[in-house]
């Protein structure tokens, strides 16, 4: 690519928005693209690692779930507030900003000694996930022209959804050969290539409407309250004080958030949203599906590799299907929930992933992956692809126009929060010991009972959406970040409403 007007992107006139067709065009769907697959790719290869690092690190399975969980706990708590920044003080500064700070987390990871400063900067990892994640669908909102914003979206996805498909087996790759510390270590260069090329080439773009104010004693609140209930459910065998002690200020803080969204005059979550009834229902079946989902994908793996005996490679690679089908089949899906109405995928689709779980009981010791494995990720496959884009459509149709993205965040930081504690919990519920990763026969049992735990909540899903989720007012269109969407980990974010020119 080459930029014929080249220059700093700050000084770009006003105009139409830029045109997808053009150099400049290309080079800002690259810098999302970039930052947003450094993210995307977090959430699918980090899982195939977690074997090896316990291995290497000598650590016990809370360990892991740290490590999958401190990157939740401040991604979830701050991704309102990084969007908000981003429309304050200028998305692609934000979204630099976040590339820059996820990479440093990326190398401190790549780098740490010890399972301690692991987790720190699994949490440092997230704060910069929090700030580049909603700002990759901003940028293209706000720089690329109006008619050709649609699909600059669909490319955004489009190539996104082909990187979270091979994440897995990139992750199995990278942990079968250079070593785990590289799934890591990857971010760093693909930073370098992303920051440079945002800094020249996407214009800069703010919300004019943006006050200032921002909610930082909620985002608090709400951040620290999850860690506490992380904390407390992955440590409750012990039984200690600090564990008691945990839940309860888990409990209170959360309390506490609520009160204070309800009384600030600019909160980061306006409870009058959930007024709506339709937002309050899916995203209760939201709330089912994601920790379900979150749970699932964090213990199959391991049991892939503990039990089943897979190398991290194989492992990997044998959760394309379900990827590969929501990138080939998601916007038909979409269109299916326009014709249709939502109340019937989402009910359908928690039921089809509660029995593609329910299949894998039959994943053993020796399992064969076409008979044992593959049946049940292509039936989870196919459970995905019926709710998910019918989910965040109504998500987007259930409040008005103007609230939408805020809408759209609310849902998504609820999905990882769901995630974040299914992981913390599941293990617990199951029974598995401190060192279950270690023993298969242990883990195989505890993982079997893990799977119907994640099976009831997804017939919890089913059960909700069936009964509250009804038909909202006309247009609730399959988006464009939906036609190709293959995270595992949470809905598709919608880019905030920009004023055309």
């Amino acid at each position: 690519m080459s930029d014929p007007a080249p220059g700093a992107a700050e000084n770009v006139p006003a105009g139409p928005g830029v045109p997808l067709a053009s150099a400049r065009g290309r080079w800002i769907v690259l810098a999302t693209v970039l930052g947003s697959t450094m993210a995307l790719l977090d959430s699918t290869v980090v899982n195939v690692a977690l074997p090896r690092i316990g291995e290497d690190l000598d650590a016990d399975l809370a360990v892991l779930q740290w490590t999958a969980n401190a990157y939740l706990v401040t991604l979830a708590g701050l991704i309102l507030v990084g969007g908000a920044l981003g429309d304050r003080y200028g998305r692609r500064r934000i979204f630099v900003l976040g590339v820059v700070w996820f990479a440093a987390g990326s190398l401190l990871c790549g780098i740490a000694p010890n399972a301690g400063i692991l987790i720190a900067a699994r949490a440092l990892q997230g704060i910069g996930g929090a700030l580049l994640t909603p700002g990759s669908l901003a940028l293209i909102q706000g720089s690329i022209a109006p008619g050709d914003r649609a699909r600059a979206v669909g490319l955004w996805s489009g190539f996104g959804g082909v990187g979270a498909a091979v994440g897995p087996f990139l992750g199995g790759w990278l942990v079968d050969g250079p070593g785990w510390r590289w799934v890591f270590l990857l971010n760093v260069p693909v930073a370098a290539l992303c920051v440079p090329v945002a800094l020249r080439h996407v214009p800069e773009s703010r919300d004019p409407q943006a006050h200032g104010r921002f909610d930082v004693l909620g985002a608090f609140l709400g951040a620290a309250a999850l860690a506490l209930l992380t904390y407390a459910l992955i440590e409750a065998r012990s039984g200690s004080p600090l564990v008691i002690a945990s839940a309860v200020g888990g409990v209170l803080l959360s309390a506490a958030f609520v009160y204070v969204e309800r009384h600030r005059a600019d909160p980061m979550v306006p409870f009058d949203i959930f007024a709506s009834r339709l937002f309050t229902a899916v995203n209760l079946v939201t709330l089912c599906v994601y920790a379900a989902f979150g749970g699932f994908f964090f213990l199959v793996v391991l049991q892939l590799q503990v039990v089943s005996g897979y190398s991290a490679l194989a492992a990997g690679a044998a959760l394309l299907p379900t990827t590969a089908l929501m990138l080939l089949l998601s916007a038909r899906s979409g269109a299916l929930g326009e014709r249709i109405g939502p109340r019937i995928p989402l009910t359908v689709g928690p039921l089809l992933c509660a029995a593609g779980m329910l299949l894998m009981l039959r994943v053993g010791p020796a399992a064969s992956y076409v008979q044992d494995v593959l049946p049940a990720l292509l039936v989870m496959g196919m459970g995905m692809v019926t709710l998910v884009a019918p989910l965040t459509a109504t998500v987007l149709s259930s409040v008005d126009p103007g609230r939408a993205g805020l809408a759209s965040g609310i849902n998504n930081a609820a999905a990882r929060a769901a995630g974040l504690l299914a992981v913390a919990a599941l293990p617990l519920l199951a029974g598995m010991g401190p060192d279950a990763y270690r023993e298969p026969a242990e883990f195989d049992a505890a993982f079997g009972r893990a799977m119907l735990w994640c099976a009831g909540v997804l017939l919890l899903g089913a059960a909700v959406a069936w009964a509250t989720v009804r038909t909202p007012a006309p247009g609730a269109a399959c988006h464009p970040q939906c036609h190709t969407y293959c995270a595992t980990t949470s809905p598709p974010l919608e880019p905030p409403r920009t004023a055309e020119p």
